[in-house]
């Protein structure tokens, strides 16, 4: 929140209907060393939503790829934490990502690629509802389901709201789950701001033996920010200082 304040930039909903995803997916989930971000052997995380960033870049500082410091270089002149979270400048960022539609196809090719090479690594896609509007995303969402691409996982942050509108009356989706299926994928949908649920779910991948999996995860845009949660405005807004200091005191009361 403060670095999307003090940037005076947008997507703090986006931010914050996925980072406890990501949180879960970077402390429990991902086999990753933040000491050696190249290391051969990682599993590859892709924010297919890039416009998140900045979830991503306080995950991956909390993790050790960097110091949480660092952060206040965030959407900056010169800075290396641009808004869209760039492979190039960044330890941990695999895939310079932003323009929907490319993150699952991107992922499918490294997914591919460790197949052909006997890695036991995972790629691991976080894609947003909006993006699942794209022809690129069903492409390979059909050619992963086609190929039985196992080591692929993908990831919705399904909070219903896209950049001008509600999901529903952009472009509905449902029935979301049968679509993955349909395109032999397996399937699970949780809670995506319960930790243990998001834990569970993914300790169960491959949800189907030789198909590739995807987590629906329920979550909701601008999830705990007064005034921007669940709407439509927490896409772009950027929060006020007051509304940080509600939340850092609700925070500090549920403690």
């Amino acid at each position: 929140m403060r670095m999307v304040q003090r940037s005076k930039s947008a997507h703090l909903g986006s931010a914050l209907s996925m980072v406890d995803l990501l949180t879960v997916l970077y402390f429990h989930f991902l086999k990753v060393d933040p000491a050696h971000p190249s290391w051969s052997e990682r599993d590859r995380f892709i924010l297919s939503k890039g416009h998140g960033g900045s979830g991503l870049y306080a995950t991956l500082a909390e993790r050790g790829f960097f110091p949480v410091d660092m952060l206040e270089e965030y959407g900056t002149n010169g800075g290396r934490f641009a808004v869209h979270p760039s492979s190039l400048m960044v330890p941990g960022v695999e895939a310079s990502t932003g323009s929907l539609g490319h993150g699952l196809p991107i992922g499918l090719g490294m997914a591919i690629a460790a197949v052909r090479e006997g890695k036991a690594h995972r790629i691991v896609v976080m894609l947003s509802d909006g993006e699942c509007d794209e022809g690129s995303t069903w492409e390979a969402v059909l050619a992963a389901g086609a190929w039985g691409i196992e080591n692929l996982v993908a990831i919705v942050d399904y909070n219903k709201i896209q950049s001008f509108g509600r999901t529903k009356e952009v472009m509905d989706l449902e029935p979301f789950a049968a679509k993955w299926e349909a395109c032999r994928w397996g399937v699970t949908e949780v809670d995506g701001h319960d930790h243990a649920a998001i834990a569970a779910g993914l300790d169960r991948i491959p949800f189907s033996a030789g198909k590739p999996s995807v987590l629906i995860a329920h979550t909701v845009k601008g999830k705990g920010i007064a005034g921007l949660e669940d709407t439509v405005d927490s896409h772009y807004r950027t929060p006020t200082e007051k509304q940080i200091t509600a939340f850092e005191h609700s925070r500090s009361f549920d403690a």
